[in-house]
């Protein structure tokens, strides 16, 4: 396996490449089904399989702040939600975009563990999110979600998980 070091620390270089999403997939492919999107998977072709795919880059005009028309059963997330200054605001409009007992699915980087991931380093990064920041999230928020699952640590890409259903 290839590594990389940042600041001291080394990290498999899959971190570094891209389509974080594949990881999730497996997972996800037993959780999700019905009408849903990918929220900010950059590439067409790297969407959650039958789900819309959704990212501000794409020419038809939907980002994470402006889903398409209608509710979903799901909404993916992969490593997305960091990149959004008001995630927070985001995660209601979200609630606001599934039906009832909708799933949300999140995979995130765990910034306790990739040091290059934190805010301050990854100027792309706008949030600097955890398995306990997302559990605090979920619990203070327990009118409007069902916590499934909020992941602790880290798996080999540096990524934790987060799912709840709407209420």
């Amino acid at each position: 396996m290839e590594i990389i070091n940042f600041k001291g620390n080394d990290y498999p270089k899959l971190q570094s490449e891209g389509f974080a999403s594949q990881y999730a997939f497996p997972f996800a492919k037993k959780l999700l089904s019905g009408l849903g999107v990918d929220v900010g998977c950059m590439k067409r072709e790297w969407a959650f399989e039958g789900a819309i795919p959704v990212d501000i880059d794409f020419d038809n005009g939907y980002h994470a702040a402006h889903l398409p028309e209608g509710l979903f059963n799901y909404i993916f997330s992969s490593h997305c939600l960091e990149h959004l200054p008001t995630w927070v605001d985001i995660l209601r409009y979200w609630h606001s975009k599934l039906y009832e007992g909708g799933t949300l699915f999140l995979y995130l980087p765990n910034m306790d563990y990739q040091v290059y991931w934190r805010c301050w380093h990854n100027r792309k990064h706008f949030a600097h999110l955890n398995p306990s920041i997302l559990k605090m999230y979920f619990e203070d928020n327990q009118d409007m979600w069902n916590v499934s699952f909020v992941t602790e640590g880290y798996d080999l890409n540096g990524s934790f998980y987060a799912v709840a259903t709407k209420k």
